[in-house]
């Protein structure tokens, strides 16, 4: 393990900034935590979570995927792509880490998606723990140490030192680039965080949250629940829920003309709307609540029976602190966890 004193925190930054793009949660105007490119004199936010996940990075909310150009019948394709960059994501909390593996299992399975692909190739994960996880984080409850992230690097700030560990190939590479400016290090002052870090997680309202069975057997009991119609009464269909999720992955393919080319855009989507997945012959889900518990059969029954158990949520809280009328994955697991 390597440590840095927090003082020389913008060399380091400086190093990594020197041969790719890096970006690190940075405060807004309005005192919320969003990435941003650090440049010098940029510093980095001490909230435990940005506004909007890393998932951005990856699963952008809007891309041109192709082009086209027609002259009578010919028509051209254009690949729209521009070549990328390798760049650094410094600070994303384990919860957002484990949100990649989750994308990964949608998008790098057959048939690929080289646009995701491609920007997991060209990124590095820099993950730093959590000290002080607020009321809305569960993420323990599904199997997520906050103590111990994932990534390409774990990274710890304890006593005005900043710790290290590499975890991948890619991590070590990394690693290895500023390398020269760290000190070698036992973990000890790790380990303290890291216990203080679970006490804390486990004194928090939703530390004890009962998920629901995901067995395929009880699917049909938990779709047809007559909790779903009192679940989903105060619900907007706003989608808010849904764009600031590091896991959810709907989106749409739109085309734009030009007037000289027809540009082919992918962009999110959201089950909570009333066009989502609308066909010529209509909508199969019409009403609020089949659009509700789609969403969350999804993330609690859907998924996790098909990927071994591993449900389509990491915990991050953010549905909790930004839904407007207060409904959240939370309150929907204890009810089906009471079944």
């Amino acid at each position: 393990m390597q440590k840095l004193s927090l003082t020389r925190l913008s060399e380091l930054f400086a190093i990594i900034a020197a041969d790719r793009l890096l970006y690190l949660p940075v405060d807004n105007s309005a005192g919320q935590a969003q990435y941003k490119k650090w440049e010098s004199g940029v510093t980095m936010s001490q909230a435990l979570n940005t506004v909007r996940s890393a998932k951005d990075f990856f699963f952008p909310q809007t891309e041109n995927i192709v082009d086209f150009k027609m002259a009578g019948k010919d028509i051209e394709l254009i690949d729209s792509r521009s070549k990328l960059e390798n760049f650094v994501i410094f600070g994303v909390r384990a919860c957002d880490a484990r949100s990649f593996s989750i994308l990964d299992k949608v998008f790098l399975a057959e048939p690929v998606d080289t646009f995701y692909q491609s920007r997991r190739e060209h990124g590095t994960i820099i993950t730093l723990s959590c000290t002080r996880p607020e009321e809305t984080c569960f993420c323990s409850v599904l199997g997520i140490d906050p103590g111990n992230p994932e990534g390409d690097i774990s990274s710890w700030i304890e006593d005005g030192e900043i710790y290290f560990e590499a975890i991948t190939q890619k991590g070590t590479a990394m690693l290895a680039s500023f390398l020269s400016i760290l000190e070698e290090t036992d973990e000890g002052a790790v380990k303290v965080q890291q216990m203080r870090t679970k006490e804390i997680m486990a004194k928090l309202p939703l530390g004890g949250l009962d998920l629901p069975d995901f067995n395929e057997d009880e699917l049909l009991e938990k779709f047809n629940s007559p909790k779903w119609a009192d679940l989903s009464q105060a619900c907007l269909g706003c989608g808010t829920c849904t764009f600031i999720c590091p896991t959810c992955q709907c989106y749409d393919i739109c085309d734009f003309d030009t007037g000289h080319e027809v540009k082919r855009f992918r962009c999110w989507d959201s089950c909570m709307y009333s066009d989502f997945t609308k066909m010529a012959h209509g909508n199969p889900r019409i009403t609020q609540t089949e659009k509700f518990r789609q969403r969350f059969m999804h993330k609690l029954i859907y998924f996790p029976a098909n990927n071994n158990g591993e449900y389509g949520c990491v915990g991050c809280g953010r549905c909790l602190a930004k839904c407007p009328v207060s409904m959240n994955i939370a309150k929907v697991a204890r009810a089906l966890g009471d079944e």
